[in-house]
């Protein structure tokens, strides 16, 4: 049972069917509640969940239990897991625990931070041991998967490759045609060798030039993927559309609508260009499916993916997804299996509405300029540096702020900007990149030295949560 927003004591929050339940009694299912999943548990079986004086986002250092009459069952999912990081994102806590729990684990604001029910084989979990910066939250995962539950272990990412081709070989048939998007990043780069390799050139990958791409991205993205790979690639030209669009708009999520359905109206417009097509590839993930996806719950709309949010009714493509389920790491490791070249696989993600989102404010070419620069001094230097790959996306976002600056003896009135680096794999939880400071200042002196109209450069040290990687 997954974490998500909502407080069980109240009128409207989400709760599992009593059928459920029942199913799960009769046949002794175990159940892992994790977070609210927790708190679902406790609601249902009779003990209280109530609102924590002190919230907890971010770190926590988990405590296990050892108390002899527990240990077993607390050895059960936490074996190799005495005292451990964990990621905590939660402003409830149970205070009391059900009748037949026990306390498997604590922490100094949560007394019961991980519980237990041997009877019932329920576990419950005020962390997250899902995401990366649980230190060992993949053995607890694998503890109750796999010793809890008896799971097999011989799944692999060539499964996956295999399963897809011969899926959409059976879908798309042995004449029908598909149009995909291509940015270069390892998502699409990975969705469209899927797709050539299952359709060969009956597959059209289209690479739709927003005006909002990164520096030379167009000439870099038919160099890997046409001219190396062999991928029928189209490129097409519509900064002018989208810049036009976007003109006076500052509200991200208008960012996010207004070039979600542009990009969809340009591919409809290729896709008649083409002739008959009938599928639309897109290199959604989960987390893209989890943020842009609310119940009410089970996950507060967090922000528009571009992938799955402002498709119009009008849509005449029928969308194939093959990485819908997969997370970030997940696919570099389909895309090494795929023989994708590292340099592609390990590329930082980039959002599918390109700078606009990196333009705090109102979009113009003068300021994707100024960004541009100052984010390919960025990646130059991780990479002079040999730190590109510890880092899980970096980035540099142009401020609606100017500053005061002495420049040549001159007083300037110029814009800020910020770095953005983080350490991730799973892109749902992130921590700031630790970057040497000689670094940082060595960048942070390129940029204000070589990107005209800059004259302040600021270094992000928020994690998500409560912050998100990107700014808007």
């Amino acid at each position: 049972l997954s974490g998500g927003p909502s407080s069980v004591y109240e009128v409207d929050s989400p709760h599992v069917k009593e059928e459920v339940w029942e199913y799960i009694e009769e046949n002794k299912i175990p159940v892992l509640g994790i977070c609210y999943g927790m708190q679902e548990i406790t609601y249902k079986f009779g003990g209280i969940v109530s609102p924590s004086p002190e919230r907890e986002f971010g770190r926590a250092f988990i405590e296990k239990v050892e108390d002899p009459e527990v240990v077993n069952l607390a050895n059960l999912i936490m074996e190799g897991v005495e005292h451990s990081q964990m990621w905590m994102s939660h402003g409830d806590k149970v205070t009391k625990m059900p009748d037949g729990f026990v306390r498997i684990a604590t922490t100094s604001n949560s007394e019961f931070a991980a519980f237990a029910c041997a009877e019932r084989k329920m576990f419950g979990l005020q962390f997250h041991p899902e995401v990366t910066h649980s230190i060992h939250g993949k053995t607890l995962l694998r503890n109750f998967a796999v010793g809890v539950c008896n799971s097999p272990t011989d799944w692999n990412m060539s499964n996956v490759a295999e399963e897809f081709i011969k899926e959409v070989r059976e879908r798309v048939g042995p004449d029908g045609q598909v149009i995909g998007a291509v940015s270069g990043g390892v998502d699409s780069s990975v969705a469209a060798v899927l797709m050539h390799r299952a359709i060969g050139n009956r597959f059209h990958a289209v690479m739709v030039d927003n005006g909002c791409l990164r520096k030379n991205e167009s000439a870099l993205v038919v160099h890997r993927l046409k001219e190396a790979l062999g991928i029928n690639l189209h490129v097409v030209n519509a900064s002018e559309r989208f810049l036009d669009e976007l003109s006076g708009v500052t509200d991200p999520e208008k960012k996010r609508k207004i070039i979600g359905k542009l990009f969809i109206d340009v591919f409809q417009e290729e896709a008649t260009r083409i002739g008959q097509v009938d599928f639309l590839l897109q290199g959604t993930l989960y987390p893209d499916v989890i943020e842009s996806i609310s119940y009410k719950g089970p996950s507060a709309t967090i922000k528009t993916h571009h992938n799955v949010g402002g498709l119009p009714a009008t849509l005449k493509l029928s969308l194939i997804e093959p990485l819908r389920e997969l997370f970030k790491d997940e696919v570099r490791e389909l895309g090494i299996a795929l023989g994708l070249d590292e340099e592609s696989v390990w590329r930082h993600p980039f959002p599918g509405p390109g700078l606009a989102i990196r333009v705090i404010g109102e979009v113009s070419e003068p300021r994707l300029r100024i960004l541009r620069e100052a984010d390919n001094i960025l990646i130059e230097e991780l990479h002079t540096a040999g730190i590109y790959r510890e880092i899980g996306q970096a980035f540099v976002v142009l401020l609606p702020v100017q500053s005061v600056g002495v420049m040549g003896d001159s007083r300037t009135y110029e814009n800020v900007c910020a770095i953005r680096c983080v350490t991730t794999t799973d892109f749902m939880t992130a921590d700031w990149y630790h970057m040497d400071y000689n670094l940082l200042g060595r960048i942070s002196n390129r940029i204000i030295n070589e990107v005209r109209g800059v004259n302040r450069v600021c270094y992000d040290i928020s994690s998500k949560p409560p912050a998100t990687i990107e700014w808007e």
